[in-house]
């Protein structure tokens, strides 16, 4: 295994730099993140059932003390301010679990029992949390669990603190908003495998945890790998101003859909006065688009909610709290916080859209755009997970799609073409590596990354070319004050030397797979099918799902599966009666086990699992 290199002279100055330049003595957030810590467990580390560490809050123990300068300064103070653990009181009956994953789990305390609001990734580090909880604030029953929003780290480890029995009992409400499983079961089915094994780059998840490695990702540290669950809402949320008393707690709901997930709400607590806004108002400029890969979200629409939620709670809000980071107190300070947020949002919008009409492309705005000095100096709007650079090439994406309109990149070659010609215009591969050598050595790390990427998809086993553009993405990575973006270039510096290392995080969450609608699973299939390999079938299938009584007939033309809802009628090829459980297990290559009543020609259901192509997780990112 390699070891890193040093900081290069220019990475330590461009540091020094942002010291003498950011507000460093503003140390607010740090007394933010103390206060109301009423205490943590011995040892953050949380096993699996099989012993496997889940979760390891333990390993970010370097975080102390002055940035080293592997280290953006910046990014160092946020990562020293996120891997802060343990349970903290919002204000009395209100309290944060921080620390123990990717995002908060939050407890209300109502007249018998707890509300638990977005019980974290997954059951072991959230039934931690709840047992910490219960050492200092006694032994609560959980009254209800409230999903703020869509995305896994809200809702996965919802086992850990409630049970579908407790739910079917009627002990236990689930309260999301309206729309919420069938995004939450839907958003990584298409293109899950990509996103998976991006995410492995976006967390660092197969980087060291030190100051040469990964040292979080802004938003939190990184993700838990432990089991995820899944339990259906009991109450879906409709309407901004609908309230509710659970356990004699009222919450006043905003809807937010379309922000930083697809469905997203805001909580009021009037009797706290203590106002919880989901992961639409964070200690970072988020994300507009995931470098994991996701659906461009809507700067526009999210900066307007943050509009009517000044308007609405602003002058009733003491606190203000989220799934991610520490709160805000003081109603002015939360409606300043809320504000500089909404214009952070609103700003890259419009000026990216001023600058759209001005000619300029997506990458030239990444440029020219700058903050103004009060987004600039506010730590909470610096881009530690979203970056003021993606999210403008984001919404450029967002209005204006790919082409950039310039004829030249209508129909460009595809990279390893593109590289070869490049490779051979620049004189070859030895005058490549002297080029990238040059750029290095001067500092222009992106250009010298831009070479070397063009040299190792001509030569993707030089050992020059590999080393050069390990080191050269290392100095990226130490120059990032972005966390996903030091992670990125971190782990394709990784790569480079020591391999590919696949799908690292991948979590087993068959109680999500099981939630897929019928019509969800036929679409999973659909874009699964071998086109070419399928063009010459025409099969047809009427499969009838016995425990939903319904019926689809399904098709398989010109390389294309289609679905349809439909009553059998005997004119398909092969006709198969089982439950949606049986078809999910089919669907996923198990075709000999019982609960199959199949007529007609099997040979159909072998035609067709045939052409079925899996995604594959351990693809190239960095290499070609």
């Amino acid at each position: 295994m390699a070891s890193p290199i040093d900081p290069a002279p220019t990475i330590e100055a461009a540091h020094a730099a942002h010291l003498a330049r950011l507000p460093f003595s503003d140390r607010r957030d740090f007394e933010a993140a103390d206060r109301g810590f009423l205490g943590t467990v011995a040892e953050a580390r949380f096993r699996g059932a099989d012993g496997a560490v889940v979760w390891d809050g333990e390993s970010y123990a370097f975080l102390q003390g002055e940035a080293p300068t592997s280290v953006h300064p910046s990014l160092w103070r946020q990562s020293l301010l996120v891997s802060k653990h343990g349970l903290y009181e919002v204000v009395e009956g209100i309290y944060q679990v921080r620390g123990f994953d990717l995002s908060n789990v939050t407890f209300v305390e109502g007249d018998t029992g707890v509300i638990v609001i977005d019980p974290l990734i997954s059951s072991e580090p959230a039934a931690a949390a709840l047992a910490l909880y219960r050492e200092h604030r006694g032994d609560r029953p959980v009254v209800a669990v409230i999903y703020t929003h869509s995305h896994i780290d809200h809702f996965g480890g919802v086992l850990g603190v409630t049970s579908q029995e407790e739910v079917d009992a009627g002990k236990v409400q689930i309260i999301a908003p309206e729309g919420f499983v069938h995004h939450a079961v839907a958003e990584n089915v298409f293109a899950g495998t990509a996103m998976g094994r991006r995410a492995g780059y976006m967390y660092g998840a197969a980087l060291a945890r030190s100051p040469r490695g990964q040292v979080g990702a802004g938003l939190g540290q990184t993700t838990s790998t432990g089991s995820v669950g899944f339990i259906v809402p009991t109450l879906e949320a409709r309407s901004t101003g609908e309230t509710h008393t659970i356990d004699g707690v009222e919450i006043e709901l905003q809807m937010a859909p379309g922000t930083e997930a697809p469905v997203e709400m805001h909580l009021f607590f009037p009797g706290f006065r203590a106002l919880c806004m989901a992961e639409n108002a964070t200690h970072t400029l988020h994300n507009l688009l995931t470098l994991r890969g996701a659906l461009v979200r809507d700067p526009h629409a999210w900066a307007a909610y943050l509009t009517e939620a000044i308007e609405t709670f602003g002058d009733r809000a003491d606190v203000v709290f989220a799934s991610h980071h520490w709160p805000t107190w003081g109603r002015a300070e939360v409606i300043e916080y809320l504000g500089l947020q909404r214009d952070l949002y609103a700003y890259l919008h419009d000026q990216t859209l001023r600058m759209i009409n001005r000619g300029l492309t997506g990458a030239e705005i990444a440029e020219q755009i700058a903050l103004p000095p009060a987004l600039e100096n506010a730590w909470h709007a610096r881009g530690y997970y979203g970056s003021v650079s993606h999210n403008v090439k984001a919404i450029y994406q967002r209005y204006m799609g790919w082409f950039d309109g310039n004829p030249a990149q209508l129909w460009p070659h595809p990279p390893e073409a593109l590289a070869a010609r490049y490779v051979e215009a620049i004189g070859g591969l030895d005058r490549a590596l002297e080029l990238a050598k040059r750029a290095y050595d001067a500092g222009d790390f992106r250009w010298a990354a831009t070479l070397l990427s063009h040299a190792v998809f001509v030569a993707p086993d030089d050992a020059r070319a590999r080393a050069l553009y390990a080191d050269t993405l290392e100095q990226l990575g130490y120059g990032a004050e972005n966390g996903t973006w030091r992670n990125f270039f971190l782990s394709g510096a990784t790569e480079l030397r020591e391999g590919n290392f696949g799908t690292p995080t991948a979590t087993n969450a068959p109680s999500i797979v099981a939630r897929l609608t019928p019509d969800q699973l036929f679409d999973s299939l659909a874009v699964k099918i071998d086109g070419p390999r399928a063009w010459g079938l025409d099969l047809r299938l009427d499969i009838a799902l016995t425990d939903l009584d319904v019926s689809y007939r399904v098709t398989l033309r010109h390389g294309v599966l289609v679905h349809v809802k439909r009553p059998a009628d005997g004119e398909a090829q092969l006709t198969i009666r089982l439950s949606k459980a049986r078809l999910i297990a089919l669907l996923g290559g198990d075709s000999t086990s019982e609960g199959i009543d199949a007529h007609g020609d099997m040979g159909v259901l072998e035609r067709l699992l045939s052409v079925i192509e899996e995604g594959d997780p351990r693809f190239d990112i960095v290499l070609p």
